[in-house]
């Protein structure tokens, strides 16, 4: 009852149009109320006052990568970069690092691209071996992933959560085996944050990336990515700009040095459209608090596969308490699925058709009447 009136109570926030039922956090989100007011906001400002208000606008900023810090709990906000998306902050580890010929990169063959082609890219430049792990040839994934682990594995890079069937690994697991063994942990945290609590504390990672428009529920273009400081001067800089310099305000001066903190990874003027919408979104998370959000979002993939299964539908997702995530991709047997994906577009639900079937992705404020038409629909 409690989880109920909290989404009831956060309903405002996103008035989708008579018969739109969003199921589709895991591809791109809807902005709440307020993070489109504010964007109207700032463009009102931008037309009127021009450059005035730039302090303020660099205020937001730094109001950002404070919640970015407190979203995963890193030790300051300094440690913050703003990034265009995912596969730029990836970019940055997998170019930054100084590859030596007998090194190897340990991944997941079902990543999205984001997170596999870019680690394949790097065998014919560096001579690096990139060892592409099928996470079902185990009897875990993080098994299947430490079983190509040798010593000359200098990285393994996993996403937090599969896209497609929303499997979600134990990064704490995968943090211990690197911590032990001196490998750097890279994580693609797109499908945890803003769903799913995450805290560097607790499980240590030398880099974590996510973009903001999908649970964390702001637009495309922005995002965020963490370096551990430790690690900060081990990446190689591939972007030059003003923005990135110590003493980016002095553009007279011939003698540069990369900045001290994680600005050194933004070589240029940053996108304070997105910065403006992000910051509404996310602190509205932060205002609910992402444990009651992974309660919300727990509850409505508990009830999608109750009913799923009382419908006789496939469950593709892995629903073991310690597997599962804000995904769930199901399957209807005896027809064409993708034909079932294009009906529930036509018909107003938002869903995905992944691993030949329907990748549901509800978030906390996503109502049990929504649940129950979009499996109406599927099952008639």
């Amino acid at each position: 009852m409690l989880l109920y009136c909290m989404r009831r109570d956060w309903a405002h926030e996103f008035p989708h149009r008579a018969g739109l039922v969003h199921l589709n956090h895991a591809g791109v989100a809807p902005w709440p109320a307020r993070t489109a007011r504010a964007v109207t906001a700032f463009a009102s400002e931008n037309t009127r006052h021009s450059t005035e208000k730039v302090p303020q606008w660099k205020q937001k900023e730094s109001e950002l990568r404070s919640a970015c810090q407190r979203l995963i709990h890193a030790e300051d906000a300094s440690d913050i970069a703003l990034v265009k998306n995912t596969s730029e902050g990836l970019s940055m580890v997998a170019y930054g690092i100084p590859w030596k010929a007998q090194d190897n990169v340990v991944f997941a063959r079902q990543e999205f691209p984001s997170n596999r082609i870019l680690w394949q890219s790097l065998q014919p430049r560096f001579g690096i071996e990139a060892r592409c792990v099928d996470l079902y040839k185990a009897p875990t994934p993080e098994d299947a992933l430490f079983s190509q682990v040798d010593r000359n594995t200098r990285l393994i890079s996993v996403s937090a959560v599969q896209y497609d069937d929303g499997l979600r690994m134990d990064l704490a697991r995968i943090s211990e085996f690197c911590q032990a063994r001196g490998i750097l942990f890279c994580i693609d945290a797109i499908q945890m944050l803003g769903a799913i609590p995450f805290d560097l504390t607790e499980t240590p990672a030398d880099f974590v990336i996510a973009d903001g428009h999908k649970w964390l529920l702001g637009p495309e273009g922005i995002g965020l990515f963490y370096c551990n400081p430790e690690k900060r001067d081990l990446l190689l800089l591939n972007q030059f700009g003003w923005h990135m310099l110590e003493n980016s305000g002095d553009f007279e001066s011939q003698h540069w040095v990369p900045a001290e903190d994680a600005t050194r990874f933004e070589c240029g003027t940053l996108n304070h459209v997105g910065i403006h919408a992000l910051h509404e979104s996310l602190h509205m998370l932060l205002e609910i608090g992402i444990e009651d959000i992974h309660d919300m979002v727990s509850s409505n993939i508990s009830y999608l596969h109750e009913i799923s299964v009382e419908n006789g539908l496939d469950i593709v997702s892995h629903m073991d308490t310690d597997r599962r995530s804000g995904i769930l991709t199901i399957r209807r047997p005896g027809i064409d699925n993708q034909g079932l994906f294009r009906f529930l577009l036509r018909s107003g639900v938002l869903c995905a058709h992944r691993c030949q079937g329907i990748r549901f992705s509800p978030h906390f404020y996503t109502s049990k009447d929504d649940l129950d038409h979009a499996l109406r629909l599927v099952c008639e």
